[in-house]
C-alpha cells in the first residue's frame, strides 16, 4: 500500500511514542537530530551534528558560559585560565583533580581511571597523527613546536609514536600541561573549547581499535556505552561526573549542581514536518521552527501566536554565527580560472526570494563570509555580485565564453537529500535556468555530502559553515589555502594575495589593525567569488514550558548539562496537547 506524505509524516512521528515506556518520576530530555552522526571519534568531529552529540559525553580544557553574551570562554577541565608567557608563545595549564573518565571495560576492573595531563598531551598528538587523518589537524598545523617533526616522523616509519617527546606538548606533571607555540595564536584558547581537543583516553583508543568510534569514553556529563546507527540515541546521567555547578550569578541556581536531567533521548528526524508534529505531540522538547510552520507558531511581529502561548511554549531567537554558500571545487578546470562564470552564477542566484521563500525573510544576505557580529563585519560593503541581475549575469556569461550557456556542460550540484535541501537547490536550479545554465541535482545523505566534499568528488556542493568560535579568523580560514579538502577549505580555493594577509593577520590580537585586516580579507573573498554567498541565517527555537534554562546559543555542545525538567509543569502542559 502507497502512503500519502501526512500519512508517512505521522507514521515517522509515532516512532518516538513506541520506543520505550515512560517513567514519570524520571526527568528527560527529548531532543532532536537533523542527520545522523558517523560516530564518536573526537578527531573526525567535522560537523555540528557530531559535535552536539559528543559534548554530551566528552569535555576538553575550557566551555563557553551558557548565558553571557558576548560568548565567553570558562575553565571545564582547566582549573583557571592559563599562564601565558609575555611573548605569548607559551600556555601552562593547571587541570582539575578528582576528575574521572567514564567506567568502561577498557579499563581494569572496568573502572574509569583519573583524568590527567598526559591524557591531552595524547588527545593533541592523536590531531596530528597522519593515520588518524584528524578534520581538526588544521587547528594546530604550524602552530606547535616540534608536532610538524613529529608527524613527519610518523608518516615515514608508518607508526606515530605517542611515547616520544614533543616540545610543543608536555604534561610537566600529573595536573600541570604546558603548549609551546611557534608563532602567536590568538585563537588557542577559543581552539580548547572545541570537539576537537577534548580528552581522549588512550586505553579506549587501544582496545576498541577501528571500533572506538562507537564506544565514547569521556569524562563529561553523560555516559553512552556504546553507539549504534539508529533513529535514537539515549545518554543517561553519569553517576561519577565530578562535582559541578551552574555558573549564574542567581545564589539558588549557583547552588545546583549539573547535570540536571536522568536521561537525554536524541531523535534523529531528517525531514522537518515531523520534527514540527512531534513537538505539537509534546514527544519532544526543543524545536528548531520549520520554515512551513512558521506562521502556526509565530505571528507577523515575530511573537508566539495564542496557540503556542496557551501551550506554555517560549521562543527564543538570535542571530547565528554562520554563512551559507554554494562551493565551487577549485580544482575543477571549469570553475577554476573562469572568475567571469562563477560571478554570473552569482548574480544568476536570487537570494532575496529565495530568503523569503526558506527563511521568512528573516535572513540578512551575505556580502562575504563574515557574519554580523564579529569584528571585521562591514555593514558598508556591498558585495556586487550578490545582487540578482538577470541581464547582467548573462552578459558575463558570454565573456565566460558560453554565450547563451551554449557549449557548458550541465553542472551537478550535491546536497543532502532532506526536503528542505531538495526544495532549496530546485530553487538554485531554476535561478541557473533562467541564464542558460543546466543543473543537476546530487542528493546524499549528510556523511555522504561530507565525504564527497572530503574527497573532493563533486563539482559544486552546498552547505553552510557555522563558526568554531567567535573569531572572524575561522570564517576566513576556510579559503586559506593550505586549509584544502579534507581540511575545512572544502572548495579547495588558492589566492597567493588573501593567503599572505591572511597569515599576517591571524597572528594579531584583538585590535584596530586586525579589524582593518579582516575587512579587507573579506573584500578579497567577495569579489573573487570563491563560492555563491548565500545568507547569514537567524534561528527560531521553540522549548516546552516545562524547559528550565534553555536559551540560543552557538555551542550547544556545551548547553545540554545545563537544562532542567520540571516535572509538576510538566504533567500539567503536556494535558493541553
Amino acid at each position: 500500500m502507497k502512503l500519502s506524505h501526512l500519512t508517512l509524516a505521522l507514521v515517522l512521528a509515532g516512532v518516538i511514542s513506541c520506543t520505550r515506556q515512560k517513567d514519570d518520576k524520571l526527568k528527560e530530555l527529548n531532543l532532536i537530530s537533523a542527520a545522523k552522526v558517523a560516530g564518536f571519534d573526537p578527531a573526525l568531529a567535522g560537523d555540528i551534528y557530531q559535535s552536539h552529540e559528543m559534548g554530551k559525553v566528552f569535555e576538553g580544557l575550557y566551555e563557553y558560559h551558557p548565558t553571557k553574551r558576548p560568548y565567553e570562554l570558562v575553565p571545564a577541565l582547566a582549573e583557571a585560565l592559563p599562564e601565558v608567557s609575555a611573548d605569548q608563545l607559551t600556555y601552562t595549564f593547571r587541570i582539575r583533580k578528582g576528575v574521572f573518565f567514564h567506567d568502561d571495560k577498557c579499563f581494569p576492573g572496568g573502572k574509569g581511571r583519573e583524568l590527567k595531563a598526559s591524557d591531552f598531551v595524547y588527545s593533541l598528538k592523536r590531531l596530528a597523527d597522519p593515520k588518524v587523518m584528524s578534520k581538526g589537524w588544521w587547528l594546530f598545523d604550524g602552530k606547535l613546536a616540534g608536532v610538524e617533526q613529529w608527524r613527519q616522523q610518523a608518516s615515514a616509519s608508518g607508526a606515530a609514536d605517542y611515547a616520544a617527546a614533543v616540545e610543543g606538548i608536555k604534561a610537566l606533571d600529573d595536573y600541570t600541561l604546558q603548549l609551546k607555540l611557534l608563532r602567536p595564536y590568538p585563537q588557542l584558547m577559543y581552539s580548547l573549547a572545541m570537539t576537537f581537543t577534548v580528552a581522549v583516553a588512550k586505553e579506549a583508543v587501544d582496545f576498541y581499535k577501528d571500533q572506538f568510534l562507537n564506544h565514547p569514553v569521556g569524562t563529561g556529563p553523560f555516559v553512552l556505552p556504546e553507539f549504534t546507527q539508529s533513529n535514537t540515541i539515549v545518554y543517561n546521567r553519569n553517576p561519577n561526573y565530578r562535582e559541578k555547578y551552574f555558573p549564574s550569578e542567581d545564589p539558588a541556581l549557583a547552588k545546583q549542581r549539573v547535570p540536571f536531567v536522568d536521561r537525554i533521548v536524541v531523535h534523529v528526524l531528517p525531514e522537518a514536518q515531523p520534527r514540527w508534529l512531534n513537538f505539537n505531540k509534546a514527544k519532544v522538547d526543543v524545536l528548531e521552527l520549520p520554515k512551513d510552520n512558521f506562521e502556526q507558531a509565530l505571528t507577523k511581529d515575530l511573537t508566539l501566536t495564542e496557540e503556542m502561548k496557551q501551550k506554555g511554549v517560549n521562543y527564543a531567537a538570535e542571530p547565528m554565527l554562520d554563512v551559507t554558500f554554494y562551493a565551487f571545487n577549485h580544482d575543477d578546470p571549469l570553475f577554476k580560472k573562469n572568475l567571469k562564470l562563477r560571478q554570473a552564477m552569482s548574480l544568476g542566484y536570487d537570494r532575496v526570494r529565495s530568503n523569503a521563500l526558506f527563511y521568512n525573510s528573516t535572513a540578512l544576505t551575505a556580502q562575504g563570509p563574515i557574519p554580523p557580529g564579529l569584528g571585521g563585519y562591514d555593514p558598508t560593503f556591498k558585495n556586487p555580485y550578490v545582487e540578482y541581475d538577470v541581464a547582467k549575469a548573462k552578459e558575463l556569461l558570454k565573456e565566460a565564453g558560453y554565450p547563451g550557456g551554449k557549449g557548458l556542460p550541465e553542472i551537478t550540484v550535491q546536497t543532502t537529500n532532506n526536503t528542505d535541501s531538495r526544495q532549496m537547490l530546485e530553487f538554485f536550479t531554476k535561478s541557473m535556468a533562467d541564464i542558460g545554465i543546466r543543473i543537476k541535482i546530487g542528493a546524499n545523505t549528510w556523511p555522504e555530502l561530507v565525504n564527497k566534499v572530503s574527497k573532493r568528488q563533486y563539482q559544486i556542493y552546498t552547505m553552510a559553515w557555522h563558526g568554531d568560535y567567535p573569531d572572524a579568523e575561522n570564517f576566513l580560514a576556510i579559503l586559506h589555502c593550505p586549509n584544502q579538502a579534507p581540511g575545512s577549505n572544502g572548495a579547495n580555493y588558492c589566492n597567493p594575495q588573501f593567503d599572505e594577509l591572511f597569515l599576517k593577520a591571524s597572528v594579531l590580537q584583538d585590535s584596530p589593525e586586525r579589524t582593518k585586516s579582516y575587512q579587507e580579507l573579506n573584500r578579497m573573498a567577495a569579489l573573487d567569488v570563491p563560492w555563491i554567498f548565500g545568507v547569514h541565517r537567524t534561528r527560531q527555537y521553540l522549548s516546552q514550558g516545562w524547559v528550565k534554562n534553555f536559551g540560543y546559543t552557538e555551542y550547544f555542545q556545551h548547553l545540554y548539562q545545563y537544562l532542567d525538567v520540571d516535572l509538576e509543569k510538566k504533567k500539567e502542559l503536556s494535558a493541553k496537547f
